[in-house]
């Protein structure tokens, strides 16, 4: 029976997928200037895991490491010490590093209450999927990161788990 089960929501899951490639999708880039050369971007905001504002322009000028995860992804649990730590190393160089979880504020509180992370950590929801689409994440899977320049431009996308190669690569630009 738990078979059955597990077997069916993994046919759901993927007959989900499916559907969901082959329909046809509006392009948005969130992450193009507008005509007045605003970014929409970088006037968000988010939440924190325990309820202050986290506005995205507060991460302008210095190069941004935006990482989209959930407590519920192992890949993205999975790389979240690397990028942890990859903060932590480059962090007096200037970089920044914001986690944005595509999850419930219970869950990730719970999560880093367990296994806290050095980095700022904002709550998405499950508008971070549409979010990530938008900035380049075609499949909307996770984990899914975006590289920005000091200037805000992004320079690298990733999807799925960053390795350390990679990571040693974007900060040596």
């Amino acid at each position: 029976m738990l078979y059955g089960g597990a077997a069916a929501v993994a046919a759901a899951a993927g007959a989900g997928v499916a559907w969901r490639k082959i329909q046809p999708h509006q392009t948005v880039s969130a992450v193009s200037a507008s005509a007045n050369g605003a970014d929409p971007f970088w006037s968000l905001s988010f939440d924190t895991p325990d309820g202050r504002p986290l506005t995205m322009n507060t991460f302008r000028g210095k190069p941004l490491l935006v990482n989209f995860w959930g407590t519920w992804c192992p890949p993205c649990i999975e790389e979240l010490p690397l990028l942890n730590s990859f903060y932590v190393a480059n962090k007096a160089r200037g970089w920044q590093l914001l986690g944005l979880a595509v999850d419930q504020p219970s869950a990730v509180r719970k999560w880093l209450q367990a296994k806290p992370l050095d980095f700022a950590v904002g709550m998405a929801g499950l508008g971070g999927t549409e979010l990530s689409k938008a900035m380049g994440n075609t499949a909307g899977s996770l984990p899914f990161t975006v590289v920005f320049d000091a200037a805000g431009q992004v320079q690298h996308r990733k999807i799925g788990k960053v390795t350390p190669e990679e990571l040693k690569l974007w900060a040596a630009a």
